[in-house]
């Protein structure tokens, strides 16, 4: 009997996981003509909001990059925010999760695909080349976070008092030196 109460215990904590977004690594990439992204995320839904997605509710996530100069005796400066918005839902019609960033779609065959695609952000153009000063000292931020506003309204309520449609997504925070240029 105590084997049955277990096995139940743990199919219940299994069932009503949360779900997280923790940053894996990000970096600023220097160009030609300026700075890009490059940033991966380790994505875990949870099963409820797997499920949800899987019967056709539209999941929105946001990246936000926040980029600026610390000042002695005074706030920061802020330099340059860079936020994108993605939407992904599922088609029970074509059996395919939609993502779409933009006027950007792709179809994916699985959920797994589709959040890969959504956790990995590569030479996403942040700001011009000419803003930052060589050999200065900047700190960034970046975060990609479930936008829960967009979900539908008995979701939203749901999601402030229910764990398992919390997604607690976590910000990764970096010293950047300018490069500097020789010429």
């Amino acid at each position: 009997m105590p084997a049955l109460v277990m096995a139940l215990l743990l199919a219940v904590s299994c069932a009503a996981r949360a779900g997280s977004i923790e940053p894996k690594r990000a970096a600023l990439i220097p160009g030609e003509d300026g700075y890009s992204l490059s940033a991966e995320f380790a994505l875990d839904l949870g099963n409820r909001l797997e499920d949800a997605v899987a019967r056709g509710v539209p999941l929105y996530f946001n990246l936000e990059f926040v980029l600026e100069r610390s000042r002695k005796y005074w706030v920061n400066e802020h330099i340059t925010t860079r936020s994108l918005s993605y939407r992904l839902a599922y088609s029970s019609l074509t059996r395919q999760y939609r993502l779409t960033t933009g006027n950007l779609h792709q179809n994916f065959g699985s959920l797994a695909e589709a959040m890969r695609v959504v956790g990995r952000i590569a030479a996403l153009p942040v700001l011009e080349k000419d803003v930052l000063k060589a050999g200065e000292s900047y700190e960034a931020a970046v975060r990609l976070a479930l936008d829960r506003s967009q979900l539908p309204k008995p979701f939203q309520v749901d999601a402030i008092t229910d764990s398992a449609l919390q997604v607690d997504a976590k910000v990764l925070r970096w010293q950047f030196v300018a490069p500097v240029v020789a010429q």
